[in-house]
């Protein structure tokens, strides 16, 4: 019976370290998108471009420009 319990005590040690890796992982890093596109070029130019379709004030459609 003592080799049970000092059995499941290792491998609730064991789950709750990987536990806390995992969690710690997900806090600590960031998208590989997120990376790439924070200073790349194509961001800037999008972030600096006037939009072409300002929204109505109800928000729903976007009128479409012909011509």
């Amino acid at each position: 019976m003592k080799f049970e319990a000092m059995m499941l005590r290792g491998l609730f040690l064991a789950c709750v370290t990987v536990c806390g890796l995992v969690l710690g992982a997900m806090l600590s890093t960031t998208p590989g998108n997120m990376r790439l596109t924070a200073g790349s070029r194509i961001a800037a130019a999008l972030e600096s471009a006037p939009s072409n379709c300002a929204l109505p004030p109800d928000g729903v459609v976007c009128p479409r420009a012909d011509g």
